[in-house]
């Protein structure tokens, strides 16, 4: 293992930082578009949902270290309810939650992979995670059977699609500009990973 996979340095943390700043702005704006469809029925709002996982999965693709998607998640979660002006618990459960999802997906993969793959596996581990929270903060177990389906399905599409493929193809392109470079060496493994 080569020496810059191994633990966080403080440069690492402000990138991460950077990175759920970032993304604190986009889920509130995110809000927006996820109310807009939500009266269209028929869950279209869960296909919206998964953005809210991607500040793990991008963070982790730039910097493939233990504990970065979880800090940004956290971070993430904890700068929307700043944006919000109010502090909300909820928010940082699920934040630390989806977080922890995705960690457990890289750390499956021994934290060696950045392919496409395993970015869809960590937007729908967060997927998942997030449908218990749900279940104990709201109104899912008054949902009916098939309409828990279509939610369930929904966000896992959504978890795969905007958490997954969204956040590896961002990645992708900043590794291309070369500003990716600036927070870790791309090695040409690095890029045939990709």
């Amino acid at each position: 293992m080569s020496s810059s996979r191994k633990g966080l340095t403080l440069s690492d943390i402000l990138v991460t930082v950077l990175i759920s700043v970032i993304f604190a702005v986009i889920y509130n704006f995110w809000w927006v578009a996820y109310y807009t469809v939500q009266p269209l029925g028929l869950h279209i709002d869960q296909l919206m949902y998964g953005m809210w996982f991607a500040a793990a999965i991008v963070a982790y693709l730039i910097i493939p270290k233990m504990g970065i998607a979880l800090i940004a998640e956290f971070a993430a979660g904890a700068g929307e309810t700043i944006i919000m002006g109010r502090f909300d618990i909820p928010t940082i459960i699920y934040a630390l939650l989806q977080g922890l999802a995705c960690e457990i997906v890289f750390a499956i993969f021994k934290y060696r992979s950045r392919t496409f793959m395993v970015s869809i596996l960590a937007g729908m581990a967060a997927a998942i995670i997030s449908l218990p929270i749900d279940w104990y903060y709201g109104y899912l177990s008054e949902v009916a059977t098939w309409n828990l389906i279509l939610l369930i399905v929904a966000r896992l599409i959504s978890g795969a699609v905007l958490a997954g493929m969204f956040s590896y193809f961002l990645v992708k392109a900043l590794d291309k500009t070369g500003v990716t470079q600036l927070f870790r060496p791309a090695s040409k493994e690095d890029y045939d990973a990709l």
